[in-house]
């Protein structure tokens, strides 16, 4: 960018020259000012490629940019017979933007000359006879000869910017030479290796890496199996390495109660050597420095007397273990013990990663292996009391008894509360050879809450039976199992009841023959645990028959001869138990007619809401019956003794009639005919306590309803009388029946 024209910001072009009317004689020639007459100006600065864009001042373009060049020169020296010259070593740094020079010598150490600034920076002059010109950037290259001031230097090589900076400018680059070697120094090189000093000490620099790894520790979890050995056993162990120094600890992991003494450490810090343990040495046999037994006489400090052995006979070496030594799955020698390196944390992970490249840490388990599980057996049963009480007996002196929590969990979860038993009834008959016991029914309850079963026979008048509780609550074992044993027995679960199915109960034989509604019910919805009550179980057996879906097609409309898209039970089982030949039980069979039975229409008992009615009327001792049949007489406009039915809904509600809503629905609709009329004398006096006695209700025993395993009625042995065979064929083979 150039700069404004502006004072302070141009410069001025003839500053540096003389007057023109002033005459110079250059070379025998006239000439005016600086321009010699009919020559070419020769340049006093290096002289650049143009750059591109505008132009820049080079002390911008070239500030802080600096050719180095190397060189040496050859010094002659006077007078002394060790050496003729020597060889010194020279930096010459060239500034392009003034294109000032500055020569450097390095220091050398013990040189006994003057080192440092050789030639301070300025513009040098070329030599002779172009003295009145300067030197430029295109005088230097390598493995030339430059003079300064009379000195000769060679220039044997440059750094990479210069080479890269010269070849920018057009200047072919010579390849690059070598500096002698300085005979002198050779010399000097030569004699110190050959002398040690006599102060017999060596100077050991640890400070270094102790600044760099002080409090820096690997740590490595270790192994030691002296299991071997008489009453040895596996031992865990912790060791540090500390990179300070080099030095190594150990520590011992005690488990709880291992009979051992706590130690501060397994090892105390220190070397390992890896040859270990070496053996007993004198005094001063072990040591950094040896010295010869060498006395230059006698003097009041006698370390001047002593000198060191430069090729150290007679020490002894010894081999300790570094941080290179050390990685998992490595043996390590602890003095005569072998110690298995097993893991490592992660700060000595990395560290291995970053010094040494190592990506492998796999692990070794340090635990000792799982000892061989003893079984422990416990004596057999003895016959007294329960088996868990002998059981108690023999796990402590004394036998405390102990809740069991799951069982208690349990008897809480599914105890019987409101209308919610959680016992399981089947209706069962006792299989025998006995005649006299062949037809003998019993009820079967099963509670759920803690496993037990109880045995109820209904009592049969001049059965010969005395009937009544059969077997008390208790849980039965199953068959087959010996008595006297070392394991608890194994009792009658609920998944092993179903219709259909033969228990053992403590040597009587019970063959299921039917089960109440809620057992039936809960067996459906918890059809995961029972799976003779899984409806889809059950379809696929007959699924698997679907070969012969158009005969069971025909057979069904052969049954249904109305084409009522019902059967009745007998048939529908029939037919079913003809097509799975025995495939299907009892209990999935009724689990089907349950789901596709057509429920039946309740048949309501007259006489038992006639006496739930009467029962409420007497208790609020209600007797206005003639006024009832009075306004009746009076609604009744054409004396035909009958009303509507919503007439005498009315007209009870009106009279404060003292029964609930559905009460009065139900009698209503067993008085009312076709013509959803009432005759309300009729009505009424049916309703009159006190004309039209009906027996009282025989209220429950509470007694009965606390005993949960009384329970006399029996369960329809029919769940559906019909059944609706047509959505059955379409859920199971697809068909529709036209």
């Amino acid at each position: 960018m150039a700069l404004p024209l502006l004072p302070g910001y141009s410069f001025n072009r003839n500053v540096g020259k003389d007057k023109s009317h002033r005459m110079l004689v250059a070379e025998g020639k006239p000439g005016i000012g600086e321009l010699p007459l009919a020559q070419s100006t020769k340049p006093k600065y290096s002289a650049f490629p143009k750059a591109m864009g505008s132009a820049v001042p080079s002390w911008v373009a070239f500030d802080k940019q600096v050719l180095s060049f190397d060189a040496y020169e050859e010094d002659e020296v006077h007078d002394k017979r060790q050496e003729k010259y020597r060889i010194r070593r020279y930096k010459i740094f060239f500034y392009p933007e003034d294109d000032t020079i500055q020569v450097n010598e390095p220091e050398v150490k013990n040189s006994g000359l003057p080192q440092g600034t050789f030639i301070r920076r300025h513009r040098i002059p070329l030599p002779p006879p172009d003295c009145d010109q300067f030197y430029t950037v295109y005088h230097f290259n390598i493995n030339i000869d430059i003079v300064f001031y009379g000195r000769t230097f060679k220039i044997y090589d440059c750094d990479a910017f210069t080479k890269n900076f010269l070849k920018k400018i057009g200047i072919k680059l010579n390849p690059p030479g070598e500096c002698p070697e300085d005979p002198y120094t050779k010399m000097r090189k030569e004699t110190l290796e050959c002398v040690q000093p006599l102060r017999p000490y060596e100077s050991f620099d640890t400070l270094k890496q102790f600044l760099e790894y002080d409090r820096k520790v690997l740590r490595f979890f270790c192994l030691w199996d002296d299991s071997v050995s008489l009453f040895g056993d596996r031992r865990q162990l912790i060791l540090h390495y500390f990179l300070s120094d080099d030095t190594i600890e150990i520590k011992e992991l005690l488990p709880h109660n291992s009979g051992r003494d706590p130690m501060s450490y397994f090892l105390q810090r220190g070397k390992l050597p890896k040859y270990g343990p070496p053996g007993v040495y004198q005094p001063g046999e072990v040591t950094d420095r040896v010295v010869l037994n060498v006395y230059s006489g006698y003097r009041v400090s006698r370390v001047h007397g002593y000198l060191l052995d430069k090729y150290k006979m007679g020490k002894l070496e010894q081999e300790f273990y570094k941080d290179s030594d050390l990685s998992v799955g490595t043996t390590i020698n602890v003095w005569g013990r072998k110690v298995l390196l097993c893991d490592c944390d992660e700060f000595t992970k990395t560290y291995y990663k970053t010094k040494y490249g190592i990506e492998n840490f796999t692990s070794i388990s340090c635990k000792p292996p799982s000892p061989p599980k003893i079984e422990r057996k416990f004596p057999p049963y003895t016959g007294f009391g329960s088996e868990e009480d002998s059981l108690r007996s023999c796990i402590g002196l004394v036998p405390i008894p102990r809740p069991n929590l799951e069982a208690f969990r349990k008897f809480m979860e599914i105890d019987s509360y409101d209308n919610i038993s959680n016992i399981l009834r089947f209706f069962a008959k006792l299989i025998t050879d006995k005649c006299a016991d062949q037809d003998r029914l019993f009820i079967i309850s099963y509670f759920l809450s803690n496993n037990t079963i109880s045995v109820f026979e209904p009592i049969e008048k001049n059965s010969g039976n005395a009937g009544g509780l059969f077997l008390k609550r208790m849980r039965v074992k199953r068959p087959g199992q010996e008595i006297f044993k070392s394991e608890l027995s194994e009792y009658i679960q609920p998944e092993e009841l179903y219709i259909g199915a033969k228990v053992n109960v403590n040597g009587y034989l019970f063959i299921l023959l039917n089960a109440d509604e809620y057992t039936l019910k809960f067996m459906e919805e918890n059809s995961d645990r029972f799976p003779f009550s899984n409806l889809e179980l059950a379809l696929q057996k007959l699924k698997d028959e679907k070969s012969k879906s158009r005969e069971i097609k025909q057979v069904f409309r052969a049954a249904d001869c109305k084409v009522t898209k019902m059967v009745d039970y007998n048939t529908f089982r029939d037919i079913l138990m003809g097509i799975t030949v025995g495939k299907l039980t009892e209990q999935e069979f009724i689990t089907i007619v349950r789901h596709y039975g057509v429920p039946d229409e309740p048949c309501v008992d007259l006489n038992l809401l006639m006496a739930m009615a009467h029962e409420q009327l007497k208790k609020k001792f209600f007797e206005n019956f003639e006024s009832l049949i009075s306004c009746c007489i009076y609604e009744d406009r054409e004396k035909k003794n009958v009303l509507p039915s919503k007439d005498i809904k009315r007209l009870c509600k009106s009279s404060r009639l003292p029964l609930t809503n559905d009460l009065l629905e139900s009698l209503v609709s067993e008085f009312e005919d076709s013509e959803k009329q009432i005759n309300y004398q009729s009505f009424f006096s049916a309703l009159n306590w006190r004309i039209n006695r009906m027996p009282e209700l025989i209220a429950i025993s509470p007694l009965k309803e606390r005993c949960e395993d009384v329970w006399i009625g029996m369960p329809s042995p029919i769940p559906s009388k019909y059944v609706n065979y047509f959505k059955f064929l379409k859920d199971v083979y697809g068909l529709d029946v036209e």
